[in-house]
């Protein structure tokens, strides 16, 4: 017994003895970067040992790589700007969401999680296989282009099936908002500082000159000409943090709404993130997400009265949502002006002097309509629009591959959604775009109307309002919403999420509403 423990106690200390000359040869590595003064290399070494594990906790259970790959997404610009915006830190993301995707079908397969086939596959489908056709077109400078515009049309559509096996009963989906939530409101809470801080608060001394133009943007109203910072938050460029502002307002208000009719947690996170996201609206600088907002706030109060449970005497409490989440929004905004009256004033101004009708700079109709037209025309003028001149030629991130190219990118660029697709598809791509997205939207609203006067039709209303905002009205004004990773990710999660939710419903019907004052009546139905 003694001789056959032996082979096993060599080997141990075998392998200590390797482990420590690993360690020694590491720490002399190290000591050796630190003398040097080459910090850079011991961050990305750091980023690296940190990614291994990461990979590691991913593949074991694709749930937490999930939550893993959502909280490195958000932050991932902010990585960027501080290393010196590196092509792998560009990738980081989807790196990570591939390990997810492989874990979560290896799951799949094995029979752990449930399968969702989509009632919209088709028109997807067709419009992806243009996609696919458009990456080897001809015309295309490079394949590199191709491949960029596949990744920011297609890449993340798998997420719409981890979404529908991710969401089983109502404690995934709270734990799901909740992380949603506190993650948009964090990251609006530093956008204020930023916004009233200035550009050096979340930015390094000095910035990639690719990230310079878009993260220390500034503003001047027209007519009084004041001057103020467009907040980045932990984002590279002012425009993400402005759509990401539009998406958690939309969540959050479904929350809301939702935490009302069936949970006390989390209920007063929920409505202090909407006055934060509210505040941080209004200092972005953005009209654009001042005015879907503003839409939001009123397409939302709208969508849950029509939903609210009337029937089952419970409907006063999805009005007491709608007063709640005005108020808190009220507030949070006049407690804004109080304290820091100056920074609120500039931005108010510029909001009266270029969205008010009567003011001599008004912009509206131009910007939602005259505009967006002659971008579209415009698209007509550009070479080969009717066969395109290849997927991802007049998308975001050309700069990155002229830089890989050392060409400059093509000259395509318009600012209109359906225009950049007939630039990089042909004249059949918007109408397959619309085939589809009519599809999904058909489909998407008979689940909202499953869940109508149900606990869960808060967040239904606000997943398809999110879905029809994206697809129709901002892609109207640029493909850019649609493209950004952040919105394209959260948009295909959350069809899956929809989609789950009647099973959601079925399997917990009758969840009760808690700390109700009115009691359900004989034979009437619980939430």
């Amino acid at each position: 017994m003694l001789s056959s423990r032996l082979p096993a106690a060599r080997s141990q200390a075998l392998l200590g003895f390797s482990l420590l000359l690993l360690a020694l040869w590491a720490a002399w590595q190290i000591g050796g970067t630190i003398a040097s003064g080459d910090l850079r290399s011991i961050e990305f070494a750091t980023l690296g040992f940190a990614a291994c594990v990461v990979a590691v906790a991913v593949l074991r259970n694709w749930r937490t790589g999930f939550y893993l790959f959502l909280v490195w997404m958000l932050f991932e610009d902010l990585t960027r700007k501080y290393l010196g915006n590196g092509t792998a830190l560009f990738f980081g993301k989807d790196v990570l969401i591939l390990l997810v995707y492989i874990s979560f079908f290896v799951a799949v397969r094995s029979g752990r999680e449930k399968a969702f086939r989509p009632a919209f596959l088709i028109p997807l489908l067709l419009f992806t296989w243009l996609g696919v056709a458009q990456v080897f077109n001809p015309n295309s400078p490079s394949l590199l282009y191709g491949l960029l515009g596949f990744k920011l049309y297609f890449y993340y559509i798998p997420l719409m099936f981890v979404g529908y096996a991710l969401i089983r009963n109502d404690e995934d989906l709270q734990k799901f908002l909740a992380a949603n939530i506190s993650l948009a409101g964090l990251i609006a809470f530093l956008g204020i500082i930023q916004a009233i801080v200035g550009h050096s608060f979340l930015n390094p001394t000095v910035l990639a000159p690719e990230l310079r133009d878009l993260g220390e943007l500034d503003k001047v109203t027209p007519l009084s000409g004041q001057l103020f910072s467009l907040p980045s938050s932990v984002f590279v460029s002012s425009g993400r943090f402005a759509l990401y502002l539009i998406f958690s307002l939309i969540l959050t208000i479904g929350t809301a709404g939702y935490l009302l009719l069936h949970a006390r947690r989390y209920r007063t996170l929920t409505f202090v993130v909407i006055a934060i996201v509210g505040a941080a609206t209004l200092l972005s600088g953005s009209r654009g997400a001042v005015m879907y907002g503003l839409t939001t706030t009123l397409v939302m109060t709208v969508g849950l009265l029509w939903g609210a449970p009337w029937r089952w005497g419970q409907a006063h409490r999805l009005v007491k949502a709608i007063r709640r989440y005005c108020i808190v929004g009220v507030l949070g905004l006049a407690v804004l002006l109080m304290i820091f009256p100056d920074e609120a004033a500039s931005r108010i101004e510029f909001y009266v002097e270029t969205l008010l009708p009567s003011g001599s700079s008004y912009e509206m109709g131009n910007r939602t309509w005259d505009y967006p037209m002659r971008n579209l025309e415009a698209a007509f003028d550009r070479p080969n629009w009717t066969v395109g001149n290849g997927i991802g030629t007049a998308s975001l991130g050309t700069q990155y591959v002229s830089k890989l190219l050392h060409k400059p990118a093509p000259d395509l660029v318009v600012e209109e959604g359906f225009g950049t697709m007939i630039i990089e598809m042909g004249i059949v791509a918007p109408f397959l775009w619309l085939l589809w997205t009519g599809t999904f939207l058909y489909y998407a609203w008979k689940v909202v109307r499953q869940l109508r006067e149900t606990r869960l039709f808060p967040i239904g209303f606000a997943i398809f309002w999110y879905g029809a905002m994206l697809l129709l009205l901002q892609t109207y004004t640029g493909i850019n919403a649609y493209q950004n990773f952040v919105n394209n990710a959260y948009f295909w999660l959350l069809v899956g999420v929809l989609f789950r939710l009647p099973d959601v419903l079925a399997t917990t019907p009758a969840v009760s509403i808690v700390s109700s004052s009115r009691k359900t009546p004989r034979g009437g139905f619980q939430f």
